[in-house]
């Protein structure tokens, strides 16, 4: 599956002028309903479903950008959307700025999986703030749709391959486990789960012989478990790095990475 497949051209305006977030909403909605693939929804509806995701948490991804999104039942394929707000909107964002382009996904209930995918692709478009200037000064809705497929992942497909790495990080270090999570998630076909954990010593703290280093048993440990094409463990590596700094000199964060002589299967995301 491509993006250039899911971006709908009659779902692309630029110049707009919003009061506030709800009013930006409404107006995704009422794009929304141009796509053919949701004429049979009613644009109430598909309000109903972004405000019920903006609930869950604002989708504000910062440098001026936001990604409103939503499931539904119904739909049987994507819609992806553009919108510019040259003067800006204010949409709950962390950085506390406000947003100047919104890109919306209303996706097909059951696709969780290719809708986390989804979203990794289209939020690769805003890693070169310069390109979202240009995206945003864009003139016209062409031009916009252009220059987001550019800088955007085209490839959203689950793609299943025999030449796999098995790769463990184990993290004790809260304040970057977030980071570590989201520059992984961004890798082509890759499959992400996390299990909760605690050191060693944490168990060895329960039985009397070892009591007396109950003070070091509480720190808390996840393991990210990911399988990832064979070419791409370097960047793995190169991407935790790009947080943590040179892994030999790190504490709190460590990487394995393994040949899979079999795997077979899938988790949900």
């Amino acid at each position: 599956m491509k993006l250039t497949e899911l971006v709908r051209t009659e779902c692309i305006r630029v110049g707009l002028t919003v009061d506030d977030k709800a009013m930006a909403l409404c107006e995704i909605a009422a794009l929304a309903k141009q796509s053919k693939v949701l004429k049979k929804l009613p644009e109430e509806a598909i309000l109903e479903a972004l405000q019920e995701r903006e609930t869950l948490g604002a989708t504000a991804f910062g440098q001026g950008v936001a990604i409103p999104h939503c499931r539904m039942e119904g739909v049987r394929d994507f819609v992806v959307g553009l919108l510019t707000v040259p003067d800006g909107v204010e949409f709950e964002a962390e950085d506390g700025k406000k947003v100047h382009l919104l890109v919306f996904i209303i996706a097909p209930k059951e696709s969780r999986n290719t809708h986390i995918r989804l979203l990794s692709a289209v939020s690769q478009a805003f890693e070169d703030s310069s390109v979202v200037q240009d995206m945003i000064a864009a003139p016209d809705s062409e031009q916009l749709q252009s220059l987001f497929l550019q800088a955007a992942r085209q490839d959203v497909s689950e793609r299943v391959s025999e030449h796999r790495n098995l790769v463990q990080v184990f993290v004790q270090d809260e304040n970057v486990f977030r980071e570590i999570i989201e520059v992984l998630s961004g890798l082509e076909n890759i499959s992400l789960n996390v299990f909760e954990g605690k050191s060693g010593s944490a168990y060895l703290a329960e039985t009397s012989l070892y009591a007396e280093f109950s003070k070091n048993g509480d720190i808390p440990s996840r393991c990210i478990v990911a399988m990832v094409e064979r070419n791409l463990s370097n960047e793995v590596i190169r991407r935790i790095e790009t947080i943590t700094g040179s892994l030999f000199e790190c504490t709190g964060v460590m990487v394995t990475i393994q040949k899979l002589a079999y795997s077979a299967g899938s988790l949900e995301m």
